[in-house]
């Protein structure tokens, strides 16, 4: 595939994944499971009743384009954004986090020094940022959203909007991902080695793909789920 190549309605999804082997993690985020047979992008968003607009969106995150046209995306999609970005919580907390934890405790076995000390409580301190991030995520901006949604669809009455807002979302959301960069670099230019090539290249590739996803992450709630939720946010105030 050539490095312009877009997602559209009629590709084959596992054409993708043998092209770009990061698609497999945005499938599963999305809870589509293998076999994927030859089965396009339209037959697959059926298949697990996703937009094919919000799919294509994503999906193109994931090959390193921006979102091209977010106006085909509608109100009825909020849910399963937030159900998207809650599973890439959970792939953070339970399982990268943990695996990154894992390696950096290997390498302090093997290597008693001031400097993989300090690696260990930059991480530490960064991994608390990260859950305070993710918990207001769970516990406040998504469920605020949720709010939204259903109050646009009337089945509910609005949301306080006295109390929250998106804007509120908005000024608390942070960029996790920039101390990941420290991180890399930290490990890369300045960590002495000493016998445990493995470890530090399987923490490496791990913090690579962590950071991959994490950019896309944000790229979802800022140029997706944050335009989105303002717009039916402003429609319930006109209303009130």
């Amino acid at each position: 595939m050539a490095t312009q190549f877009f997602i559209h309605a009629d590709t084959e999804v596992a054409q993708v994944v043998f092209e770009y082997p990061h698609f497999i993690l945005f499938l599963e985020h999305f809870n589509i499971d293998t076999p994927l047979q030859s089965k396009t992008v339209a037959e697959i968003c059926q298949q697990y009743q996703i937009s094919e607009a919000l799919f294509i969106a994503i999906g193109n995150l994931y090959l390193r384009h921006e979102v091209a046209d977010s106006t085909a995306i509608t109100v009825d999609d909020l849910p399963t954004i937030i159900h998207f970005l809650n599973n890439t919580h959970r792939y953070y907390l339970d399982d990268i986090y943990p695996k990154i934890e894992r390696a950096i405790q290997e390498i302090q076995q093997l290597n008693d020094s001031k400097e993989i000390a300090l690696l260990e409580r930059f991480f530490e301190l960064y991994f608390n940022e990260v859950r305070e991030h993710l918990n207001y995520e769970l516990e406040v901006a998504h469920p605020y959203i949720e709010q939204l949604y259903k109050a646009a669809s009337d089945t509910e009455i609005a949301p306080n909007m006295m109390t929250y807002s998106v804007s509120d979302y908005v000024e608390h959301h942070d960029d996790i991902e920039e101390k990941l960069d420290d991180l890399v670099n930290l490990l890369v230019k300045y960590l002495p080695y000493q016998k445990d090539f493995h470890i530090r290249r399987s923490l490496f590739l791990t913090l690579v793909e962590l950071d991959y996803d994490l950019k896309i992450h944000s790229k979802i709630e800022e140029q997706i789920l944050i335009p989105l939720a303002q717009n039916v946010e402003q429609n319930l105030k006109r209303k009130q």
